[in-house]
């Protein structure tokens, strides 16, 4: 490791202050930035640590809106969450990382193999940052990048609360990670079908799936689809053929789950 400055604020407008000087970053849990600054990838000469801003640590719902701060941790998401976002949470890498690691921090980073993605994606979440508020169809923009400016910090994230969901994971056994996620949330006006750790473009929405699953929510309704192996994954873990597939098959899981 090398010398760098850190703070801890203690508000939203302490942190944009602080974020506001010369190659300052923002830390939240820490799970991926330490690692990739102890590989000397990234080397900020500023740390921001969000952890000691109390008003982004709560959960509120009224039954129609699930309200999570962005320093809330996969832990707390885990017990206070609706039922998938709840289950998703607690499937995240191991215990030490559920009590550290944040939702606004996994969806500042986004990874495309994160889980969060997925959810915000298929609930229609709203990213509300301490400028504006972000839909989440405009929010994430590829792999590793979003509509975040530079200095720009998510405070909460609203998720309309769906008639039924679920999340199917299948996981990379030594990370954790999503080799392929699908989130399946349901809703008064259709349905949402949101793919992580598939795609070279990061998180996606599989649309064909939305549009026969609007029409008759049952597994059925995905016969005779299928999902393009273009531009897919192709590693170690699965070629592109694989992650295709695995997409129809968890999405077929999910609906059946919820």
């Amino acid at each position: 490791m090398y010398n760098f400055e850190f703070v801890k604020p203690s508000s939203v407008a302490e942190a944009v202050e602080a974020l506001s000087s010369e190659d300052a970053q923002a830390l939240g849990g820490g799970q991926t930035l330490i690692p990739t600054m102890k590989q000397r990838l990234a080397s900020p000469a500023k740390l921001v640590s969000l952890t000691g801003i109390e008003e982004m640590k709560e959960i509120n719902s009224d039954g129609k809106v699930l309200t999570i701060g962005g320093g809330v941790t996969h832990a707390k998401v885990a017990d206070g969450g609706y039922g998938a976002i709840s289950e998703l949470a607690a499937h995240i890498g191991d215990p030490a990382v559920r009590n550290r690691g944040t939702i606004g921090g996994s969806l500042a980073n986004n990874d495309p193999s994160a889980d969060y993605p997925a959810a915000v994606l298929a609930s229609n979440a709203t990213v509300h940052t301490n400028k504006r508020a972000i839909a989440a169809d405009d929010y994430f923009d590829g792999m590793f990048s979003t509509a975040l400016d530079d200095g720009e910090i998510i405070t909460f994230v609203e998720f309309p609360v769906p008639e039924a969901a679920n999340y199917q994971k299948f996981e990379q056994p030594a990370s954790r990670f999503a080799l392929v996620g699908v989130f399946v949330a349901k809703y008064p006006d259709g349905v949402r079908v949101a793919v992580t750790g598939a795609s070279e473009g990061g998180v996606f929405r599989w649309t064909e799936a939305e549009e026969a699953l609007s029409a008759n929510f049952s597994a059925d309704a995905l016969d005779g689809l299928s999902v393009s192996a273009d531009g897919m994954i192709d590693d170690l873990h699965g070629t592109p053929e694989y992650r295709a597939h695995l997409v129809k098959v968890l999405t077929a899981r999910a609906v059946a789950a919820a």
